[in-house]
C-alpha cells in the first residue's frame, strides 16, 4: 500500500491556514449574529427575514468549525465557507434597500471581502468561485426584490465593491504565495548553496507578485480619480501635476459638473474641485483616497449640501464613520486628510471655498480682492523683474477632516473672480520637498513665489514649468510625499 507523504511546506502551511481560518470561523458566528441589532434600527420591516439568514449562516459556519476534523472538510474549505456565505447574506440585503440604505451597506460588503483578504488563506480558485457565486447572487436577488436601476447599484457602491473585491482576490493569492514561498525558504536554509541560490529566485518572484499587486490596486485608482483629459475637456484652461511618491497615492483630485435651479432663472452651472491630502503614502493613503472619493460621490445626492463648508462637513463626519466604525472611544483612529473644496461658477466669476487646513491660492494683475482683511494675505507680486502681479491666499480652517469627534463646522468663503485670475490648489507634498542647493525644505515662500511665475506663463506652460521646478529642486534627493497641484485659469 503506497501512502502519499505531503512535502513539508504543505505541512507547515496547514498550520497557518488552520490558525486563521478557525479565527475566522468565530468571528462569522459571533459578529454576524450580533449586527442583527444594526439590522433592527436600519431596516425593521425586514428584521425578520435578515435574522433568520443570519442564524443559518451562523449555525452553518458553527458546525462547519466544531466538527472539520471528524468529517475531513479540508481547511481551506473551513475558510471558503463563512466568506461565501456572508457575501450571498448581503447580496440578499442588498437588494431589499433603498439608495441610502443600499450605499450605506456597501461599506459591510467591502468590509467582508478586505477582511477575507486580511484573514483567509487559499487558492486563487476559491476566491473566484466566491467572486462568481456572490455576483450570481446578486444579479438574483437585485431582480426579484430590488427596484434600483442598474445606473443607481453602480452609482452608490456596486462598481466601488466590485473593484475591492477583484482586489481581495490578488491579495488572497499574494498572501498565500508569499506564505508558501516564506515557508519554503525558510526550510531551505538548512539546506546547500544551491538551495540559497534557489531562496534568493524566491524572494525577487515575491518582490515581483507585491509590485504586481499594487500595481492592480493603482488601476483601481486611476479609475477613480477624474482623468486629466476630462477635466481640461470640462475646463479647458486648466492642467493637474499629479506625482505620486509610490506607485499608488494618498493624494487626489476630483471634480464634479452640478447644476443649480433658481425660481424664474436659468438653470446654473457649477463646477467643484477638490484637492485632498489624506493620511500617509503608498497603500494606506491609497485606500483612505477610495474612501474620500466615494463619499464625495455621494456628498453631492445629499439635499442638506450646499456649499462646500456643508460638502466638508459631510465628508468629515462620513470619514470618521468610516474608520471608526468598529472602534470605541479609547481606541479611536486618527486617519483623515486635509482638503481643499471650491465651486465656480463660470457665468457669474464667483468661487465659493472651503479648506480643512489647507488654503488656495489666486493670482492676478491687481490688487482688488474684495475680501476681508482676516480672511486672506496679500503678497505683492515678486515674479522676475514684474511687481503687477498680486498673490491672494484663501485660507481653510485648522482642522482636519475625519481625526476628531468634537470640531467646528467649516467655514464658507465666497469670492469674487476677475477674467484672467488663475487658481491654485496644493497638498503639501510639492512644498515640504527637501533639496535645493543647501538640501533644505522648499516651504510655502518659494513655493508661492514659483506660483507668482507660472501663472503669468501660458495655462499649457504652467504644468510642465512647475514639474521642470521640483525635478531641479529634489535633484537626488528621495521624493519625501505625494503631489498633486490643480490649476485653472479664468
Amino acid at each position: 500500500m503506497n501512502v502519499k507523504i505531503k512535502p513539508a511546506w504543505e505541512a507547515e502551511i496547514e498550520k497557518s491556514v488552520s490558525k486563521y481560518h478557525i479565527i475566522t470561523c468565530w468571528f462569522a458566528v459571533i459578529f454576524n449574529l450580533l449586527f442583527f441589532v444594526a439590522d433592527y434600527f436600519t431596516l425593521p420591516e425586514y428584521w425578520i427575514p435578515f435574522l433568520t439568514f443570519r442564524i443559518s449562516v451562523s449555525l452553518i459556519v458553527l458546525i462547519s468549525v466544531l466538527t472539520y476534523k471528524k468529517i475531513n472538510i479540508p481547511i481551506e474549505i473551513l475558510g471558503f465557507i463563512p466568506v461565501l456565505l456572508i457575501s450571498i447574506q448581503n447580496a440578499y440585503m442588498w437588494s431589499v434597500m433603498d439608495v441610502a440604505q443600499f450605499t450605506k451597506h456597501t461599506f459591510a460588503y467591502i468590509t467582508l471581502f478586505i477582511g477575507s483578504g486580511m484573514f483567509v488563506l487559499y487558492r486563487a480558485m476559491y476566491s473566484w468561485i466566491i467572486v462568481a457565486i456572490s455576483l450570481l447572487a446578486n444579479v438574483i436577488f437585485l431582480e426579484i426584490n430590488s427596484r434600483l436601476t442598474f445606473d443607481e447599484i453602480m452609482v452608490n457602491g456596486g462598481l466601488l465593491t466590485f473593484s475591492v473585491a477583484m482586489f481581495s482576490v490578488y491579495l488572497i493569492r499574494t498572501r498565500y504565495n508569499l506564505t508558501k514561498k516564506e515557508i519554503i525558504s525558510r526550510l531551505a536554509l538548512k539546506s546547500t548553496n544551491d538551495e540559497l541560490l534557489f531562496k534568493n529566485e524566491i524572494i525577487e518572484e515575491k518582490n515581483k507578485e507585491i509590485i504586481d499587486s499594487i500595481n492592480y490596486a493603482k488601476r483601481i485608482q486611476q479609475a477613480l480619480i477624474t482623468p486629466e483629459e476630462v477635466l481640461k475637456k470640462q475646463v479647458p484652461l486648466s492642467f493637474v501635476y499629479f506625482q505620486p511618491k509610490d506607485i499608488v497615492s494618498g493624494d487626489f483630485y476630483w471634480m464634479t459638473e452640478l447644476s443649480t435651479t433658481k425660481t424664474d432663472e436659468e438653470n446654473e452651472k457649477l463646477v467643484v474641485f477638490c484637492v485632498a491630502d489624506c493620511t500617509g503614502h503608498g497603500v494606506p493613503g491609497a485606500f483612505m483616497s477610495l474612501i474620500g472619493i466615494k463619499i464625495l460621490n455621494q456628498s453631492i445626492k445629499e439635499k442638506n449640501v450646499n456649499s462646500p463648508a456643508e460638502a466638508l462637513d459631510f465628508v468629515n463626519a462620513q470619514v470618521f464613520e468610516t474608520v471608526n466604525k468598529h472602534s470605541d472611544e479609547s481606541n479611536l483612529v486618527g486617519d483623515g486628510m486635509d482638503a481643499v473644496l471650491f465651486a465656480i461658477n463660470f457665468n457669474k466669476l464667483t468661487l465659493s471655498f472651503a479648506g480643512a487646513n489647507n488654503p488656495i491660492w489666486i493670482i492676478r494683475p491687481s490688487r482688488h480682492s474684495g475680501l476681508d482683511p482676516e480672511s486672506i494675505t496679500e503678497i505683492a507680486g515678486q515674479a522676475r523683474n514684474d511687481k503687477k502681479f498680486e498673490l491672494i491666499e484663501i485660507k481653510g480652517d485648522k482642522q482636519p477632516i475625519g481625526s476628531y469627534i468634537n470640531q467646528n463646522n467649516f467655514t464658507n468663503v465666497v469670492f469674487q473672480l476677475q477674467k484672467g485670475d488663475v487658481i491654485y490648489a496644493s497638498t503639501d507634498g510639492y512644498s515640504d520637498q527637501f533639496g535645493g542647493k543647501e538640501g533644505k525644505k522648499m516651504k510655502t515662500k518659494i513655493f508661492k513665489e514659483k506660483l507668482l511665475e507660472c501663472a503669468q506663463l501660458p495655462i499649457e506652460q504652467q504644468k510642465k514649468f512647475l514639474s521642470t521646478f521640483f525635478t531641479q529642486w529634489k535633484g537626488d534627493t528621495e521624493q519625501l510625499d505625494d503631489v498633486c497641484v490643480l490649476g485653472i485659469k479664468i
